[in-house]
């Protein structure tokens, strides 16, 4: 029978369960888990604000305002209150005798820098006055220096005290057209050398000439050399009478760039030797490089370390620029009147 009759077909039956949970899936039970999640969470915030008194909400938020300030200068924090989360409290590593940092306050000290700067400049203006006044005195009282005083101009400046000897017509302070440097004129460089160098102010040098041009033109030995072999040779002998090497910090040859008489750039008066002797401030600038201070509050701040300190002001050192010199060219015979 099995043999002879037909094969019954297999049928399959799918059979699709219906229902809410089966049209939506399982997605409902993770969106009611991160409600619950959130709930437990915002009901937990709400006992712990409820139990927690003021004070210590205020400390909480305090520290949470300004952390990395607290953790990097000390102070008051969360942990010098009675928190319920506490905090705070001596280190475990600290020993007798050592101090954590916050348990010290800094003491930070605030300078007025125009009032300092007024000090400085007052200090500098009575030592150059002082310095004014010798060199007039040892003028007057040596009887072979007492006529060159009309040859003299002194006076103080912001950088220090600027000491100008001015050429005239019947008394030359150099040779005609040269660097060789007359009698007096040695004998009055050489007695400004040991004044000044018992003054604690570095020199600043620099040769000025007129408008007379030499024959050959700016090419070849010109107003720009002569005023510095001057110079060269003012330096020279201020050393001579006893002025430290080390407190010449620059040899200038300004030509007839600088005129003392504007009006009359032929006068004998442009034709002049200066020494400036610098003060504080002065010293500063021209050590710096610069006519003008990068940064006055720098300047100044290192002027009061150096007050503070109780070790007196030190002296130039080697460590000073080198004097600008140019080299001695001999001057053309004749060239210049």
């Amino acid at each position: 029978m099995a043999a002879t009759g037909k094969l019954q077909p297999i049928i399959v039956k799918r059979i699709k369960k219906g229902g809410h949970g089966g049209h939506h899936g399982g997605a409902w039970k993770i969106a009611y888990a991160d409600f619950v999640t959130a709930m437990m969470a915002f009901f937990l915030l709400m006992w712990l604000l409820g139990s927690t008194a003021q004070g210590d909400l205020q400390g909480i938020a305090s520290y949470f305002q300004s952390p990395l300030k607290v953790a990097l200068t000390g102070g008051s924090g969360s942990g010098d209150s009675s928190s319920i989360i506490k905090g705070g409290g001596q280190s475990l590593t600290r020993t007798n005798g050592n101090m954590q940092r916050g348990e010290v306050k800094s003491e930070s000290h605030a300078y007025n820098l125009q009032a300092l700067r007024s000090e400085v400049e007052a200090a500098d203006m009575r030592k150059m006055q002082e310095v004014q006044a010798k060199l007039e005195a040892a003028i007057a009282s040596n009887p072979r220096l007492a006529g060159l005083r009309g040859q003299l101009r002194t006076d103080v400046t912001p950088d220090g005290l600027r000491i100008q000897i001015v050429d005239d017509q019947g008394r030359p302070m150099f040779d005609a057209g040269s660097a060789r440097v007359k009698d007096y004129m040695r004998e009055l460089l050489r007695g400004i050398g040991q004044l000044v160098n018992e003054y604690d102010g570095l020199v600043v040098l620099s040769g000025h000439t007129d408008a007379s041009a030499y024959s050959g033109g700016e090419r070849g030995y010109s107003n720009w050399e002569l005023s510095s072999d001057r110079a060269n040779a003012s330096r020279r002998e201020l050393l001579a009478g006893g002025l430290s090497e080390d407190r010449v910090v620059r040899v200038l040859g300004l030509g007839s760039s600088v005129p003392f008489e504007a009006a009359d750039p032929m006068s004998p008066l442009n034709r002049r030797i200066s020494i400036l002797v610098l003060g504080q401030l002065g010293r500063e600038r021209w050590q710096s490089g610069t006519e003008v201070p990068v940064s006055e509050a720098q300047a100044l701040e290192r002027l009061l370390a150096r007050r503070e300190s109780a070790a007196p002001a030190p002296a130039a050192t080697a460590s000073a620029p080198h004097p600008e010199t140019v080299s001695n060219q001999p001057a053309v015979p004749g060239a210049r009147p």
